[in-house]
């Protein structure tokens, strides 16, 4: 009997935790504590995909330029990062919940609807990654190519994490051997760029000009933004929002910070911008990039069971762990047959469309109804027509002007960045349009 409570060596109400939808989490199973969050987050914000965004600093930016911009982006976003996951753990919901009180219930449909399509393309390009990585090491050592084989080997896998759900990759997976090889990969990276790098030519390299400062913090911005949508999926299951908010900003915060300055160090030293080859030469050999591997991983993981949950906030009956296994199945069709390099920008202007989204979310959470959330706001029980059920008009106003701005600024202005003004913008909009109906009423 020891044995089928704990099957695997894995706590049984770490698994029966999988399968929580979009309900509040019960207090049993809000567990997480800082370290909990301090690892999965660190771990999240590792990737070749970060990497890859620190070499596109450079030329643009000077050395100091660079290192600087990292700092300032990662300060922004993190602080954003973490109070989205605030929401999150201090009423113990998923992300797409958050925004049914400023939305609307309804209203709600349309931001999980589209996080449901970034994330099976995230999901995709990720898996697209792991098994090209993986062909190539597979070719450089055995002589063979096989790029399917490792997409479907991949795919398995991340569904696998995603059935167990978050309390047993974070416990099971990520403390007792993720945040290891994260701690190994980015040790022997910075070991390598720091012992190459000739830095007196390196600190006195000044920027060509091709990009701004403002927009080079809007390139190291969207790393923590991108995870706005996701975060509260996972930190619905902390014990407290101050620990869930440190854990989640400082590790995010480590390894934004050290995975750019990474990739600008590496652009600069290595004789190549092909990073995955690089990584393989006599630099890491085959190795470290194996390494990187198993840490991507997690990050395929995550877009697997959001997907799941988001879908869940517009039909909640469906079940989490089926919704899981045909997110997986079809992020690996995907993977397997459509070409993603071109995708990848797109992927990018989904993605923006949640900085605005997020500025309607903290305007009414921590600025209008000053962090109290009631379950009726929640999950409203009144027929289909009631208000918390339908839209509501001036969240999608201020969400659409946000967008506006964004799609404006980094169109025909360019160098202030996109990020920033666009959710200053949404949330001074529904700010204003707020209090002002709610004046009206009073008046009334």
């Amino acid at each position: 009997m020891a044995a089928e409570a704990q099957p695997l060596g894995v706590p049984r109400s770490d698994l029966a935790a999988a399968t929580i939808g979009v309900e509040r989490v019960p207090d049993r199973y809000r567990v997480l504590g800082f370290l909990d969050y301090f690892v999965l987050w660190a771990d999240l914000g590792v990737g070749l995909l970060v990497l890859l965004a620190g070499t596109a600093l450079v030329p643009g930016l000077g050395f100091w330029e660079a290192i600087l911009v990292i700092l300032i982006g990662t300060l922004i976003g993190n602080v954003m990062l973490g109070l989205a996951g605030v929401v999150g753990s201090d009423n113990g919901i998923p992300s797409m919940v958050s925004l049914r009180p400023s939305f609307g219930q309804r209203g709600s449909y349309l931001p999980s609807l589209i996080n449901v399509v970034q994330l099976v393309g995230w999901g995709a390009f990720e898996l697209v990654i792991m098994a090209q990585a993986s062909a190539r090491l597979t070719q450089s050592i055995f002589g063979v190519s096989s790029y399917p084989v490792w997409a479907i080997v991949w795919g398995i896998v991340v569904v696998v994490f995603a059935l167990g759900g978050p309390l047993v990759v974070v416990r099971q997976w990520l403390e007792k051997a993720g945040i290891w090889i994260v701690l190994v990969t980015g040790a022997w990276m910075a070991f390598y760029a720091v012992t190459h790098a000739d830095f007196a030519v390196l600190m006195s390299r000044p920027g060509d000009g091709s990009l701004s400062f403002a927009q080079g913090i809007d390139l190291v911005v969207a790393m923590p933004i991108s995870w706005l949508p996701l975060v509260a999926d996972f930190n619905r299951f902390a014990k407290s929002s101050r620990s869930s908010f440190w854990g989640t900003v400082s590790g995010f915060a480590v390894s934004n910070i050290l995975f750019y300055s990474l990739g600008v160090l590496l652009i600069l030293v290595l004789p190549t911008s092909d990073l995955i080859g690089s990584i393989m030469s006599i630099a890491f050999g085959t190795a470290g990039l194996a390494l990187l591997l198993g840490d991507e991983t997690d990050n395929a993981f995550a877009d697997v069971y959001s997907g799941a949950i988001s879908i869940k906030n517009v039909v909640p009956a469906l079940s989490t762990r089926a919704l899981v296994a045909s997110i997986g199945a079809v992020c690996l069709a995907i993977a397997l047959t459509v070409n993603l390099t071109s995708f990848q920008s797109f992927l990018y202007l989904v993605g923006s469309l949640f900085t605005p989204l997020f500025g309607v979310l903290f305007a009414d959470y921590f600025l209008l109804k000053r962090r109290r959330y009631s379950p009726e706001d929640l999950y409203p029980t009144g027929g289909l027509e009631g208000p918390r059920r339908g839209v509501n008009p001036l969240a999608l106003i201020a969400w659409g002007c946000g967008i506006v701005t964004y799609l404006a600024e980094t169109t025909y202005v360019g160098w202030l960045g996109g990020t920033l003004p666009s959710l200053v913008v949404a949330l001074a909009v529904y700010l204003a349009a707020s209090m002002a109906v709610e004046r009206r009423s009073r008046r009334s």
